[in-house]
């Protein structure tokens, strides 16, 4: 399963993929310990970010999704949404060699938050617009480039 995920990964960035909802809801427990609820954002871009740990593209990415919202704190922020099978203690593990500057939560890839697709393949991003819109969809892994670009509007 992990090599067709990966071979899907090659076809690159894409926006034919979107939330089921044109105004996604999505209120998750974090491994922190804290929560985190789209509509609380007070009208930031908010990235959701589906990856894994195996999945060397989301790897690649992280750290750019990371630096993106620590520079841009004022207008964004983001919840990375771990998609794979495995145990919390992990995916913590993961984290403290890969801190993020935003909040995770592991979601079961059996039942994904209802408003959104079931990744087709890792990473798969959303751009949520300050009025809760998906304004932009990204299959494969994505650039600084193109957070700024989605973000611009």
């Amino acid at each position: 399963m992990k090599h067709l995920i990966g071979l899907l990964l090659l076809a690159g960035t894409s926006s034919g993929y979107a939330a089921t909802a044109a105004k996604p809801a999505l209120n998750l427990k974090t491994l922190d310990g804290g929560t985190f609820d789209i509509s609380a954002q007070n009208g930031k871009w908010i990235i959701v970010n589906f990856w894994a740990t195996w999945c060397s593209p989301c790897l690649k990415e992280l750290p750019d999704i990371s630096a993106f919202v620590a520079a841009h704190k004022d207008k964004v922020t983001a919840i990375g949404l771990d998609f794979e099978d495995a145990e919390k203690d992990e995916i913590e593990q993961f984290l403290k060699k890969h801190p993020l500057s935003y909040p995770v939560a592991q979601v079961d890839i059996d039942h994904p938050p209802q408003d959104f697709d079931a990744p087709k393949g890792l990473p798969n991003t959303y751009v949520i617009a300050p009025d809760g819109h998906v304004a932009k969809a990204f299959l494969g892994p994505i650039t600084t480039k193109d957070l700024e670009s989605a973000t611009s509007d």
